[in-house]
């Protein structure tokens, strides 16, 4: 029995009621712009009078925009218009971004100055029309369009990771999304809330959106996590939303408690959260606030949550995903389709009315992963590939995948497109790839390969292929070279002999130069712990070691307690070899010096030997804080 009742049919419906009552507050703040309700309303509406003009059918619309102001207008215009959506990320591969174009069949890309280079090697020759969204005909009328627009219309196509070596689009109607958006009532979401969305978990703009709340998005790759906390305590930010491998680290860079007394939700989605994240949770966070384990799909949206406070006890290392959401069900199936007991483990499948209409183009997927409801509902079931178990008092437990997709940071991923784009390289001949944890929670890929011919490809060389087949998060951290792969007694390849990564260096095409300097080998042994790897050398890259956005954040947080200088997260990323940081290192420290002494005597530390560095490092630091003249 649906329980969800909105006296909206669409989006923009709720938009523009929104901006009636709230038309000067801020509907996104980021660090470097900043967009009202007013503001968001009459360019959106001037956008979709120029969508309408160009006119493309029935056919989703392209946005291939930078996360932020520009495509949350994007968004709001074309739904504005009465048309769907399907977004685009710049940062992946030209080769993915076209071929989810060919494959949904947009005729129409919407872009910015800043992409407009890059959108024209995907329009096909001109075959997709498009609209630079920063050339926007100032003529247009700002005023609303008042189309109706009715509940069962498409909003938008997802494209995630696919098992055919391509992504498939996952299709949602404004219905779903305003269930989404307004049915989740746990958390009372308002226009009093001010939400932080961190890293992958920023992707969902419909829970803020829907209910006037302030959008306040933190990006991890680009920013880091070492302001995280000045943001979270500047904006009074009342909810916190991102994957548990981020909240862990951001979480360990923290050293008082009770530090956000206006924060009351911290939301964790896409990972597993284990027993250590609860404890960091009670330790820094203030007993106002809870932290919430939550499990969704982007074919369902969340179904489960489980609410953790201070008296929550956990007695077991991985968290529950808790109990029922409104609207929607989950049942667990054996393989024949059957329900099993409480306690008994089966595949989690979500019975409700509000689930994606289906995947794009794919009615045969749709029809194996969608069923219809036995007992002759108006609701469905979507069979979510994960396993579960069901207790006694209706609480969930989530044990992981029946196959061979896996989640990353966040983020889902098929092995076997990953495999498929290893395949395509002429060097290699077979392909494997599994999923690995460095500690609880910290997930990366590992790949084994048996090359085609000798001599055999460096990692450099297949890492930098894989980057422009690939977005990041689903290009291999390991690269591990075999003979032959393992086989089963019946044939098929034995997952479970292929051989644990080690912490050798991998085979690059930068050779092994040793450090020779106090901060060299400081930044060294940093980046050996944050990676695990052994002989780090100065010429080695961060990324080409098995570096992400993520463990960069680790390197730069010790770095500060190291130096005590703050690196800009894009400053690390563009400088990522232990040789150019410590460059950077030297004239930060260099350009805080406020007198000439102490400049030579760091200048003098590097060519001393790594015991006498310490001495003169504790002592040159003692001397510029006797010698800084304070503030008033």
């Amino acid at each position: 029995m649906s329980s969800f009742k909105s006296k909206f049919q669409s989006i923009s419906e709720v938009i523009e009621g929104l901006v009636q009552l709230y038309p000067d507050r801020f509907v996104l703040k980021s660090k470097t712009s900043a967009l009202t309700w007013d503001a968001l309303n009459r360019t959106a509406n001037r956008l979709a009078r120029d969508i309408i003009q160009v006119g493309e059918g029935e056919a989703p619309i392209a946005l291939f925009l930078d996360r932020g102001l520009s495509i949350l207008t994007s968004i709001v215009a074309v739904l504005k218009a009465g048309k769907f959506y399907v977004p685009l990320d710049p940062s992946h591969p030209l080769t993915r971004n076209r071929y989810i174009i060919e494959d949904s069949g947009a005729a129409l890309i919407l872009t910015d100055s800043r992409n407009l280079s890059a959108a024209k090697q995907m329009s096909f020759n001109g075959r997709a029309n498009l609209v630079n969204i920063d050339e926007l005909d100032s003529n247009l009328s700002a005023e609303n369009l008042a189309l109706s627009i009715p509940s069962s219309a498409l909003a938008n196509i997802v494209y995630t990771s696919g098992s055919t070596g391509q992504p498939k689009g996952v299709v949602n109607t404004q219905e779903t999304v305003l269930q989404r958006g307004l049915g989740d009532k746990h958390f009372h979401i308002s226009a009093e809330d001010r939400i932080t969305a961190a890293g992958s978990a920023g992707r969902d703009i419909f829970t803020s959106l829907l209910n006037g709340a302030g959008s306040f998005p933190w990006n991890v790759k680009e920013q880091g996590l070492v302001g995280l906390s000045d943001w979270l305590m500047q904006e009074e930010i009342t909810i916190l939303r991102c994957v548990p491998s981020v909240f862990r680290h951001f979480a360990s860079t923290l050293n008082e408690e009770g530090m956000f007394p206006k924060l009351r939700v911290i939301l964790l989605t896409g990972e597993p959260v284990y027993s250590s994240d609860v404890e960091l949770y009670k330790k820094h966070f203030s007993s106002g606030c809870v932290l919430v384990n939550n499990l969704s799909s982007t074919e369902s949206g969340s179904f489960r949550q489980y609410i953790i406070d201070k008296e929550t006890a956990i007695t077991s290392n991985i968290v529950p995903v808790g109990y029922a959401l409104e609207d929607k069900d989950v049942l667990l199936m054996d393989d024949n389709g059957q329900q099993v007991s409480f306690n008994e483990v089966g595949e989690i499948a979500v019975k409700s009315r509000y689930l994606s209409p289906g995947y794009w183009r794919k009615p045969e997927l749709t029809k194996a992963k969608f069923l219809c409801d036995p007992d002759g509902t108006n609701e469905r079931i979507y069979l979510t590939g994960d396993l579960g178990r069901l207790m006694q008092n209706g609480c969930l437990e989530h044990l992981g995948r029946k196959d061979f997709q896996v989640k990353v940071r966040g983020l889902r991923i098929e092995l076997s497109e990953v495999e498929g784009a290893l395949l395509s390289m002429s060097e290699i001949s077979e392909a494997v790839v599994t999923v690995h944890e460095r500690s609880p929670g910290e997930k990366f890929l590992v790949a084994y390969l048996v090359p085609a011919k000798e001599p055999k490809p460096a990692i450099s060389e297949i890492r930098r292929f894989m980057e422009q087949k690939l977005p990041a998060f689903m290009v291999p951290s390991s690269y591990i070279m075999l003979e032959t792969l393992p086989l089963t007694p019946n044939g098929k390849i034995d997952r479970r002999a292929l051989p644990a990564p080690d912490r050798s260096r991998p085979d690059l095409d930068t050779p092994f130069a040793a450090p020779r300097t106090y901060t060299e080998k400081a930044l060294a042994r940093i980046w050996e712990d944050v990676l695990g790897i052994d002989n780090v050398g100065i010429d080695d890259s961060f990324l080409s070691l098995g570096g992400n956005s993520l463990l960069a954040t680790q390197v730069i947080s010790r770095m500060l307690t190291e130096f005590q200088v703050d690196i800009p997260m894009r400053s690390f990323l563009e400088t990522p070899t232990v040789a150019k940081m410590g460059v950077v290192i030297i004239q930060n420290l260099a350009g805080e010096m406020q007198h000439q002494q102490l400049a030579v005597t760091l200048n003098h530390i590097e060519s001393l030997s790594e015991e006498e560095a310490l001495t003169r490092g504790e002592e040159a630091q003692r001397s510029k804080t006797q010698t800084e003249t304070p503030i008033e």
